[in-house]
């Protein structure tokens, strides 16, 4: 384990708004609720003056910010250009003192059987975000599943918890994410596995090959059922998509 770099942060967790990027998980173009996440990356002991005067004028303003970002539009094309114009906003207001800012939206109505749905970009100064690196999160998929080797796991079907996070190549790319999932639900469906690493394996390969625009899948499965006494078993692999060309 490697020693942490010194990094100073301003964050605003966890905006809570409402507005329409798209469909929602039944495919209706309407208003759905959202999450908005952003960490301004400061320049290397920026923090150190407003750390020793106490004094929040030498920080960065994060109601500011705040405000501006409750103020948003209620309509946008898609959830990249919601980050593009929160990342945007968050430079202006931040001004010099920014060197990259991190943008994290959530979309909790997003994915069926899902937790949430994040999207999340970091953009350095000077750069567009729309030709960043897209890493897209499906948080906590709920699927009932044949698998496992002992008899009566053989008899019934046992919820399965699936977190898969897709690495997107730079750039703007359509990918239907809603529709992957539903591809991959209806693939589980029909088969049985022994074991969560075929299983693991299965649901990478899929969604490495689901879009020409994902660099690279990570997936983590967890069987809650499993064990008596720990929270449960799980596997977790990582594949670029060159793996299965």
């Amino acid at each position: 384990m490697s020693l942490p770099t010194t990094t100073d942060v301003v964050l605003v967790d966890t905006i809570q708004l409402t507005a329409n990027i798209g469909a929602d998980c039944w495919g209706r173009p309407r208003e759905q609720p959202i999450s908005i996440t952003v960490h301004l990356h400061l320049k290397p002991s920026f923090l150190d003056i407003s750390g020793q005067s106490d004094n929040v004028v030498d920080s960065v303003h994060y109601g500011h910010l705040t405000k501006a970002i409750s103020a948003l539009s209620e309509s946008f094309a898609d959830v990249r250009a919601l980050v593009h114009e929160v990342t945007q906003k968050a430079f202006v207001l931040a001004g010099e003192n920014v060197d990259a800012v991190r943008v994290v939206i959530g979309l909790p109505k997003q994915i069926l059987l899902a937790n949430d749905f994040e999207v999340e970009v970091i953009t350095p100064r000077g750069k567009d975000s729309l030709q960043q690196v897209a890493k897209v999160s499906v948080k906590n998929l709920i699927m009932p599943v044949l698998i496992g080797v002992n008899p009566p796991e053989r008899l019934a079907k046992q919820k399965v918890i699936t977190n898969i996070t897709f690495y997107e190549k730079p750039g703007m790319h359509q990918v239907d994410y809603p529709a992957i999932i539903k591809q991959i639900s209806e693939e589980i469906e029909q088969t049985a596995y022994l074991t969560l690493e075929k299983f693991v394996l299965h649901i990478v390969r899929s969604s490495c090959l689901a879009s020409d625009a994902i660099e690279a899948v990570t997936t983590r499965s967890q069987k809650p059922s499993a064990l008596s006494f720990a929270h449960s078993s799980g596997v977790e692999i990582t594949r670029y998509r060159d793996a299965f060309r």
